[in-house]
């Protein structure tokens, strides 16, 4: 009996050693199955990080570029703005001669009309009528009866 029941108790082992390597196999293929998930996860990242790096890298290109061409842009603005400026500084010197001028000429016509006369040139004045007709001769001693200069400011102008 007594090998009955070693005999008994290696069979009763049997069954759990079966028990027992069919657990670590399935504890195995578990662990198999874990190690290709994590392996695929790692790759969809990998590949993930990869797309947005090389979507990073064609943003900072386009970057490139368009700030390239706003450069390029505030160049020409600013040599179109420093050309502007130069004729505006050409435009107001010639704007103050021409003041000069006026000037000079509205004085010449004062003087042409007898200066500080008081009849500026126009006569005798009878009954509001005048004496004379200078003022039909001379036109432009109409201008120039209070010798006061004519003015023109850069508002007049009108500017393309």
């Amino acid at each position: 009996m007594a090998s009955s029941s070693g005999t008994s108790s290696a069979s009763s082992q049997l069954p759990n050693s079966g028990s027992e390597d069919d657990l670590q196999a399935l504890m195995h293929q578990r662990k198999q199955k874990r190690m290709l998930s994590n392996r695929e996860s790692a790759r969809r990242s990998r590949m993930r990080k990869q797309k947005h790096l090389d979507d990073l890298m064609a943003q900072v290109g386009h970057l490139r570029k368009e700030n390239s061409q706003i450069l390029t842009a505030l160049n020409i603005t600013t040599q179109h703005y420093l050309g502007v400026e130069a004729e505006n500084s050409v435009l107001r010197t010639q704007m103050m001669e021409l003041n000069t001028r006026l000037q000079s000429l509205d004085e010449i016509l004062c003087y042409m009309n007898g200066g500080g006369s008081n009849d500026f040139g126009f006569g005798v004045v009878s009954n509001g009528l005048e004496a004379t007709d200078d003022c039909f001769m001379r036109p432009w001693s109409l201008m120039a009866m209070n010798c006061q200069p004519i003015m023109a400011s850069a508002g007049m102008f009108q500017y393309c």
